[in-house]
């Protein structure tokens, strides 16, 4: 038997040294590619009608119908409830609006909306316990800094934006936040059409931060303000020529702005090598935003579906949502699903995908989509469930395999549809079917949960008074061009001081 020189014995020694020190090495990326990246695009207000995949002849979404091509398209995807703030709160939360901590647009004084409250367990912090980084880019609305609902109280690593919903309602504000910090935009007055269009730094800073954790899991929630009202845009592009009113055209290219959008960031997802470590949702916080007969909702035929209802309604064209799932290689390309889900199923599918260890205090009314984003079937459920409180009367509405049930207003009779029958729910057939009235009725008991800040017989005084206060220093400061005494110039910020 031949026995190794000692030259030979030192390089086998130092083989096996490399190799312990490299292996332990490797083992990050194996688990990071366990550990997809998970990124949430909410555009505010866009419908089914506005997309090509979805049947629009007048507007350009290429770059979304191309993500619908090579991903997965929902006809049956449901919104949290048809508002802003409730929505993005149910999936933060991972909650239904019978649920959720925040069932309406409850605007605080001065600045923000109501906060989510500190025992609240938000996938942020589901991110972040399974080592994720996070962020928010676009519109918060969800708690004004140094208040329960601060997004960094919330979990989330980077904020940059509009944190009030109010403030958002301009594209050319004369401020904007890079984290709590505010910059000001000179050239714009909130009111009118100005220098800077927000959206632009938005964008621009969201893409920043993808690049720069590309080597790390991360979970960005992308709030996309556009197409919400005001309809304000730096470049009608290619419909300045249409012969539409300036509503309609705006209305037009701050959807195809937003396709442009999207379609940067999933490029940047496969430039920087991670697109089929990625899952991207995206989706509108409501359904359609306009009556079918208004100038925007006629013009381009938004109802197109079918559907009955726009915002603030709890019927089928006000719940149900442009949606498509991307992750190349895990969710099937050129699929076309008409089976429901909900936002609030979204928080236990990145539960899942994370191998999160949740925080104490997690809670869910969702269902895990994994299987069903990969190609099976829907999870199955008792119900969807849904209320409103917006108007005189809060509403409410659920789902229970093919039966529809409304009530628009606690005092109101509930209505019965069969979305199989009837999805354009013209028929209530409630009096032909007393036992589903009598089961509707047992799902609305059991899935609102009481909560002071939102009783079922309307508007408390205090939601009332403090609502009037926000909207009156809204209009103050959109008079008279606030900016905040602590902002800095945006010639100041980090980002602008280095080089892509």
């Amino acid at each position: 038997m031949h026995y190794p020189t000692p030259h030979l014995r030192v390089f086998f020694l130092l083989v096996a040294l490399c190799s312990a020190i490299l292996v332990p090495l490797t083992i990050p990326q194996r688990v990071l590619a366990d550990r997809p990246n998970f990124v949430f695009i909410l555009s505010d207000d866009v419908a089914q009608g506005d997309l090509g995949c979805y049947g629009q002849q007048l507007i350009a979404t290429p770059h979304l119908d191309r993500m619908a091509a090579e991903g997965t398209r929902y006809t049956q995807a449901y919104c949290g409830t048809t508002v802003c703030a409730p929505s993005r709160s149910s999936f933060f939360t991972g909650l239904h609006s019978g649920h959720c901590p925040v069932r309406g647009n409850y605007e605080v004084p001065p600045e923000g909306q109501l906060p989510l409250p500190t025992d609240v367990v938000t996938i942020a912090e589901v991110a972040k316990s399974a080592g994720y980084a996070t962020s928010t880019f676009g519109k918060w609305g969800m708690g004004f800094f140094e208040t329960t609902g601060d997004p960094f109280r919330q979990g989330v690593d980077r904020f940059f934006g509009y944190n009030c919903q109010r403030h958002a309602h301009s594209y050319f504000p004369t401020y904007l936040y890079d984290d709590a910090q505010p910059f000001a935009l000179p050239g714009n007055d909130g009111r009118t059409i100005g220098k800077t269009y927000a959206q632009t730094l938005i964008q621009d800073a969201m893409i920043r931060w993808v690049k720069d954790h590309a080597d790390e899991p991360f979970m960005l929630f992308y709030a996309i303000t556009l197409p919400h009202g005001r309809h304000e845009i730096d470049d009608l592009g290619e419909y300045a020529d249409k012969p539409w009113t300036l509503k309609q055209k705006s209305y037009a290219a701050q959807v195809t702005r937003t396709d442009s959008d999207v379609g940067q960031l999933l490029q940047t997802l496969r430039d920087t090598g991670i697109a089929e470590n990625t899952l991207v949702v995206f989706s509108g916080d409501n359904g359609s935003s306009f009556n079918s007969q208004s100038e925007i909702g006629k013009r381009f035929d938004q109802a197109s579906n079918g559907l009955r209802g726009f915002k603030r309604g709890m019927y089928e064209g006000a719940l149900r949502q442009a949606a498509i799932a991307w992750w190349p290689g895990a969710v099937p390309a050129g699929r076309v699903s008409d089976q429901p889900w909900a936002f609030w199923d979204l928080m236990p599918t990145f539960v899942e995908l994370s191998g999160a260890n949740v925080p104490q205090g997690y809670e869910t009314d969702g269902h895990s989509l994994v299987s069903f984003f990969k190609g099976g079937d829907a999870p199955q459920r008792d119900y969807f469930y849904w209320e409103l409180h917006e108007g005189n009367l809060p509403s409410q509405a659920a789902r229970f395999g093919s039966w529809k049930a409304v009530r628009n207003g606690f005092d109101k009779p509930i209505e019965v549809y069969n979305l199989d029958r009837d999805p354009g729910e013209s028929r209530n057939i409630a009096a032909k079917h007393p036992g589903i009235v009598s089961k509707a009725e047992s799902i609305f008991a059991k899935a609102h949960r009481p909560d002071p800040n939102w009783p079922l017989n309307g508007r408390s005084e205090q939601r009332i008074k403090v609502s009037q206060q926000a909207w009156a220093i809204k209009r103050q400061r959109d008079k008279s061009g606030w900016i905040p005494e602590n902002a800095i110039t945006a010639d100041s910020l980090p980002e602008n001081s280095q080089s892509d």
